[in-house]
């Protein structure tokens, strides 16, 4: 069999099902970490990716042969390319990851490169000069494509998160590759990303991820497979290269990761973006249980304080993914953020969602402008009220009339937590509809679920609740 006999789609989705595995193997072979046995062969590289190779097939899905650690060794890394190729089973497809994408002639030089030279069964490809770039690609239609979509470089956030457009620029990459390229066009979706997987699942129900950065780079793997698994379990092809290739036991590092993928896989064993999150926010002490003393005067068993994701902004982009996805099915021109805890909130969400932000102020200043909203806004526009809490509805009613005596229009509210005490219905009664990413007793289950917290606990804090309504 040569080895890109079949189209790319049937030879990966045989390649998942008779290995079991999700897992994709990155061959990026750096000279200087390489076993010392392996240095006095003729080829150094084609001796070591060969056993590699040898270790790992039994676990891979899938092998990913980096460009770059091949060129940058000139006409020798381009001879230990060819034979690292030519050492993969025929059967098992190799993503030649090249990153590549040009105008013109030079798309079709590389798209020969890829296909016909290399013999690749899929390439990554860049989609900054658009889709029109990637036509001389698309040309070899039973080959695969993945398109730089979310990358896992912490430099990601400079363009990728933007959203200049009214929607991030990973997401707008993700719609266009959806809606206007064959099913074998796939997306690259970095697992130290993986609280906005769950938005790129959505846009891109039906289509492969290749998912580098869990392993060496620290990506999540259950949230990866929790937010990023199709319908049918799959979709998702993890890569790993450093944390196999220099493990003292490369076969046992692969079939490790084998198995833990496998795991995530099974009915159950997923874990919402909603739980992560939620173990996050018991993790940073944004939800703490004891004994506290409120406002009131009132002892409650347990203290939530939002206020402190202005100093985890890793919880705090998560956070503000949960409110983009409230966000997505309402009709809204603006968002308004209550001061004081849902102000980092709600600019991490105007950034998320590229949508423009007002907020009300506390107190109206006796000099300047005296405004009594801050931010730019249109009378007639629909505005969205962000705030971190739900308790009885009262406090967002009155910002919310505040709002509507200048002129905007409110229907919704998004919170983070409901907290169950009547806000809902309030709301409702003044003509408001209350989104809420979690109930209080949906967050108390599942600390419960991942034991944060004693089956007492979550009792104490039911019955104070209860005792509270009445």
């Amino acid at each position: 069999m040569t080895r890109n006999a079949r189209p790319f789609l049937e030879k990966l989705q045989d390649a998942v099902a008779r290995s079991g595995s999700l897992l994709c193997v990155g061959l990026d072979p750096d000279l200087s970490r390489i076993p010392a046995r392996f240095r006095s062969a003729d080829d150094p590289i084609a001796a070591f990716n060969r056993y590699i190779i040898e270790q790992t097939a039994p676990f891979a899905a899938a092998f990913k042969p980096n460009f770059a650690f091949y060129e940058v060794l000139g006409q020798a890394g381009l001879q230990a390319l060819a034979a690292t190729i030519a050492a993969i089973p025929p059967e098992v497809p190799v993503i030649l990851d090249a990153k590549r994408g040009d105008i013109g002639s030079t798309a079709e030089a590389y798209a020969r490169a890829a296909f016909e030279v290399w013999e690749a069964d899929a390439l990554t490809v860049n989609p900054y000069l658009g889709l029109e770039a990637l036509s001389p690609f698309l040309k070899y239609g039973d080959r695969g494509l993945f398109v730089l979509c979310l990358t896992s470089n912490p430099g990601a956030a400079e363009f990728q998160t933007r959203a200049p457009l009214g929607e991030p620029l990973f997401l707008q990459v993700a719609q266009r590759v959806a809606a206007g390229t064959p099913p074998s066009v796939g997306l690259v979706v970095g697992a130290t990303h993986a609280e906005h997987l769950a938005r790129i699942r959505a846009t891109a129900p039906d289509r492969w991820f290749l998912v580098p950065g869990v392993g060496a780079q620290g990506g999540d793997l259950a949230m990866t497979l929790a937010n990023g698994l199709d319908a049918g379990g799959s979709g998702l092809l993890i890569a790993a290269s450093r944390s196999i290739l220099y493990a003292d036991d490369p076969a046992q590092a692969a079939r490790a990761l084998h198995t833990a993928i496998a795991e995530g896989r099974k009915p159950g064993a997923e874990w919402s973006l909603h739980e992560h999150l939620a173990l996050a926010l018991a993790d940073c002490e944004a939800v703490r249980f004891g004994e506290f003393r409120l406002k009131s005067g009132k002892l409650s068993p347990i203290y939530i304080d939002l206020r402190v994701l202005a100093s985890y902004p890793e919880v705090l982009s998560q956070v503000a993914s949960v409110y983009a996805q409230l966000l997505a099915g309402l009709t809204y021109d603006r968002l308004a953020a209550i001061p004081y805890a849902a102000m980092p909130i709600g600019t991490a969400v105007s950034l998320l969602t590229g949508k423009p932000m007002v907020y009300p102020r506390r107190e109206v200043k006796e000099y300047g402008t005296r405004r009594s909203i801050e931010g730019l806004y249109e009378p007639g526009e629909t505005v969205v009220v962000l705030d971190d809490l739900a308790t009885t509805g009262a406090s967002k009613i009155e910002v919310a009339q505040a709002l509507e005596a200048e002129g905007v229009r409110i229907t919704d509210m998004v919170v983070l937590i409901d907290r169950e005490q009547g806000a809902a219905a309030d709301l409702a009664r003044a003509g408001y509809t209350l989104h809420s990413a979690f109930r209080l007793t949906e967050l108390l289950d599942i600390l419960t679920k991942h034991g944060r917290i004693t089956a007492e606990q979550r009792a104490q804090v039911l019955a104070y609740l209860e005792a509270d309504r009445s």
